[in-house]
């Protein structure tokens, strides 16, 4: 799948936080006197959000922003080990939608009348970055997503459940700044009922088969008992630090009667409400795109220009996905008659399907997989990478609650601090449904040298200000990280003819995207079409289909950034191959691709250029 920002945060950084603090326009690493300790964690912070910078304006404007951002996005900061707001949930109403994008507008005039002129090659680039995520906030105010957009992935149930997962306790005080977010839980579900019937009175709305699906997980979860919630796992847990046992107790009955009396009502609101008000008028199979809603068009076009960073049309994007199809087709052919001994391309999709010796029968064997692909790439990586990063990656199970109704995998980037790795979740729910011949690839786009490298490469850059070590454009990671499954057959990462066929399967599912996501926001195609084609044209088993349509349907353009990425990375690699011949250094041309973090694909464009020329013996510089 991709890099996830669990829903939860995803909505705090688009704008949805508390109200922002108070901000002293004082230097940013003045070191403080007698710090306390989070004092020293917060002059720690302000460092980093100006690391790197020079021009006193602009470490100001990346100081404030920072700290905006930091308070906005409360459980984000918890997570960078910004502890100032571990007492807080953020803002999920409509004011706080309002807020952050009155905010953006400030900020971006701050940048604005900043002269990159007179800036360095790395201010300038630090300065460029900054004002185009802003400018792209504010065109994405069309897309309205906080009045309509639910996904199995993105509900009350799944951003909840993330809570306790992202605050540790470790200490009385973390469990009372626990407590706190989760006295403000039922009244976030509330805001974001509150916020769905803006959608439905200005017309936005979900479809209708995603909202059922969504009505399905919160039945099924509503059902079980409070003790198996992930909400009541702090009551469980056996904390090993000192704690007066009569505050211990307090702490768990409070916790679990928030959860039994507030935080489960909430929910059986935010389920009624999609029962009995959203579904009646959910967009139906045949209106399932963009399209239909009140300025869909305009919303579709700034989803792509957002998710691919460079100004395509649908229609363009459209036609790459069909010739990209035909030509890994042409490769399965060739890779299919070595395993199955045919070259006809129904038959060798209905092997991959079908046959049961080609799946996995325990969910240990998934997980298994995953750990032997992970592993292998480890040892395989300093051959191809000059810079390695400090933060290691481990496998982990997508949790139960989630696993029938989400993608067949993610990656969750680690902690800045070091307390967590990265990790590669996979879904080993139904195993019998998880084919052994993905399981390589899977590993290598979520893990090494896919999304892990990428993303905690981008972490540990030094003299790098915070939001650039942070920030995530879809094209580039996703693009790298589809990048590197073809690269990690040069890397002799492959097992077998039949692993090989795995990653093709995988290249025809991102080609395909193309060609289904414009199809059902551009094109006004159903569920029913976008589910045929990939049927048709990618070996991709049923249910992970079905699955995949409704992402995309409910994540209009994201899906367009893998295909458009990878090609943009491979084509700079063959300019860079053909200019310096005998001089192409692969771990080099990897090093200036990764070197300055998550970028738009023009700038990456740039710096690859300026790359090729000093090592043509120029003069070019890649800030």
């Amino acid at each position: 799948m991709s890099v996830l920002i669990p829903g939860l945060i995803a909505l705090l950084v688009a704008g949805c936080g508390p109200k922002m603090p108070p901000i002293a326009a004082a230097d940013p690493e003045e070191p403080p006197t007698a710090a306390e300790p989070v004092e020293q964690v917060v002059s720690e912070l302000n460092a980093a959000a100006v690391a790197g910078v020079e021009d006193p304006a602009l470490r100001l404007l990346l100081h404030d922003h920072w700290e905006y951002r930091m308070s906005r996005s409360p459980l984000w900061a918890t997570a960078l080990g910004d502890t100032r707001y571990d007492d807080q949930l953020g803002d999920w109403s409509q004011a706080g939608v309002e807020e952050g994008r009155a905010a953006a507008r400030g900020f971006l005039e701050r940048a604005e009348g900043i002269d990159a002129a007179g800036l360095s090659g790395t201010d300038a680039l630090t300065l460029e970055v900054f004002r185009g995520r802003l400018a792209e906030s504010i065109r994405r105010e069309v897309w309205e997503y906080w009045q309509w957009s639910i996904s199995p992935r993105t509900n009350p149930l799944v951003d909840l459940s993330y809570v306790p997962e992202a605050h540790t306790v470790e200490d009385p005080e973390d469990a009372g700044n626990l407590l706190s977010r989760y006295r403000q839980m039922a009244g976030a579900v509330d805001d974001t009922i509150a916020n769905l019937r803006v959608g439905l009175a200005s017309g936005r709305v979900a479809n209708r088969e995603t909202v059922a699906l969504i009505i399905e997980q919160m039945e099924v979860a509503l059902a079980k008992p409070l003790e198996e919630w992930p909400l009541t796992a702090p009551a469980r847990a056996a904390y090993d630090f000192e704690w007066d046992p009569e505050a211990r107790e307090a702490y768990r009955a409070e916790l679990n009667a928030r959860v039994a009396d507030e935080i489960r009502p909430a929910l059986e609101r935010y389920l009624a409400l999609l029962r009995d008000e959203v579904l009646p008028v959910a967009r139906p199979p045949e209106r399932v795109g963009v399209w239909a809603l009140p300025d869909g068009e305009a919303c579709y076009r700034t989803m792509i220009r957002s998710h691919t960073t460079v100004d395509l049309g649908a229609n363009a994007l459209h036609q790459t996905g069909l010739d990209e199809l035909q030509s890994i087709h042409a490769e399965m052919l060739d890779l299919g008659e070595a395993v199955f001994g045919t070259r006809d391309l129904a038959a060798i999709f209905d092997h991959l399907r079908t046959d049961p010796a080609l799946r996995f029968e325990t969910s240990e064997e998934v997980e298994a997989r995953a750990e032997e692909a992970t592993a292998a790439a480890k040892a395989a990586m300093p051959a191809w990478f000059g810079r390695l990063p400090r933060a290691d990656i481990v496998v982990r199970r997508i949790p139960d609650y989630e696993a029938p109704y989400t993608y067949i995998a993610y990656y969750r980037e680690p902690a800045p601090d070091g307390s967590k790795p990265g990790e590669y979740f996979v879904n080993v729910y139904a195993p019998e449904t998880r084919r052994r011949f993905e399981a390589e690839v899977l590993a290598f786009h979520e893990g090494i040298p896919g999304h892990h490298l990428q993303i905690a490469i981008a972490q540990e850059l030094p003299d790098t200000p915070a939001f650039r070590r942070h920030i995530q454009f879809s094209a580039f990671l996703e693009g790298w990280a589809l990048y590197t499954e073809r690269l990690a057959v040069e890397m002799g990462l492959y097992s077998g003819d039949l692993d090989r066929l795995g990653m093709l399967s995988f290249d025809s599912w991102r080609a395909s995207r193309l060609v289904v996501d414009t199809g059902i926001h551009a094109r006004g195609w159903t569920r029913e079409q976008a589910e045929q084609f990939m049927m048709e044209n990618t070996p991709l088993a049923e249910n992970n289909i079905v699955n995949e349509v409704d992402r995309y349907i409910s994540w209009p353009g994201q899906a367009l950034a893998y295909k458009v990425g990878q090609i943009h990375i491979r084509r700079l690699r063959a300019e860079a191959e053909e200019a310096l011949g005998e001089a192409f250094d692969l771990p080099a041309f990897h090093d200036v691709v990764l070197g300055a973090g998550a970028v738009p694909l023009p700038v990456l464009e740039r710096r690859v250029h300026a790359w090729i020329e000093r090592r043509s013996g120029g003069t070019g510089s890649t800030p």
